[in-house]
């Protein structure tokens, strides 16, 4: 049994954060494990209370489940703190842990914040050279590549910016853009840097709660699979639309997807 393990925030709503990971991977077929880095009072309209836990309670978490569960890839998240990416860099780097996929969560859907500013200076120089691939939406890798991002252009320019930084590989995520179609961006560095665009439809409607945390969820498994990095992405792309369509009939704000929808007759 392959284990993936993600290193992120709860959320009490059960749609984007640890809940989201643990769904994405069990529906995948990898055994996952997780290590909390901030408890968060959130639903689907809001989060209304914020803990962050102590960095050395995060590392303890991750010490304790590769030991004895081992790791086949790892999925971050929320890391709320500069303190806790500083820790989480140097877990990875210490365990040597493999197929590091970094989601660099700064603002939930609801538009709260979840990560300080000195946290994003330490996830360039800490985290990103560590990350097989970094999965950031338009606004997140706005602020990473500092750059504005209106067009798909841009989009590419930034995901270059991006791999500059030392990620092995960055995946700009479409969603933002105004366009029919959903296109990610993917620049791997172990494919020189070549720009592929996978290509998607755009889902409507309110099913959107914990998309991102399921997409690089999703990726972390099919790469703990043994995936490629391309083919593991468009398997997460395609399963995230999937989710989406399915949808779970709950809450008033962004709604949950539905993470087991291929179980499910439609």
């Amino acid at each position: 049994m392959r284990t993936a393990l993600t290193i992120a925030g709860s959320d009490s709503g059960g749609g984007a954060g640890i809940q989201a990971d643990l769904k994405t991977f069990a529906a995948l077929g990898v055994y996952g494990t997780s290590a909390i880095t901030a408890l968060t009072a959130q639903n689907t309209m809001a989060v209304t209370a914020l803990r962050v836990a102590p960095a050395d309670m995060v590392v303890a978490q991750i010490d304790a489940v590769v030991s004895d569960l081992g790791c086949d890839a790892v999925k971050t998240g929320m890391l709320a703190a500069a303190a806790i990416v500083e820790a989480v860099a140097e877990a990875v780097t210490r365990l040597r842990l493999p197929h590091l996929v970094v989601d660099p969560v700064m603002v939930s859907k609801s538009g709260d914040h979840l990560l300080a500013e000195d946290a994003v200076a330490a996830l360039r120089q800490r985290l990103l050279p560590l990350a097989r691939v970094v999965t950031p939406n338009i606004p997140e890798a706005e602020v990473l590549a500092g750059l504005t991002i209106a067009t798909l252009d841009d989009a590419i320019r930034a995901a270059h910016a991006i791999r500059a930084l030392g990620a092995r590989a960055v995946i700009v995520k479409g969603g933002h853009l105004d366009r029919p179609d959903i296109v990610d961006v993917l620049v791997d560095g172990d494919e020189g840097d070549a720009v592929v665009q996978l290509v998607g439809p755009r889902v409507s409607g309110v099913h959107t709660h914990g998309t991102g945390c399921t997409f690089a969820a999703a990726i972390a498994a099919r790469l703990a699979l043994g995936d490629g990095l391309e083919a593991a992405a468009r398997a997460a792309q395609a399963y995230v639309a999937g989710a989406m369509r399915a949808g779970v009939p709950l809450g008033q704000g962004h709604r949950p997807l539905d993470h087991f929808w291929r179980d499910r007759p439609h």
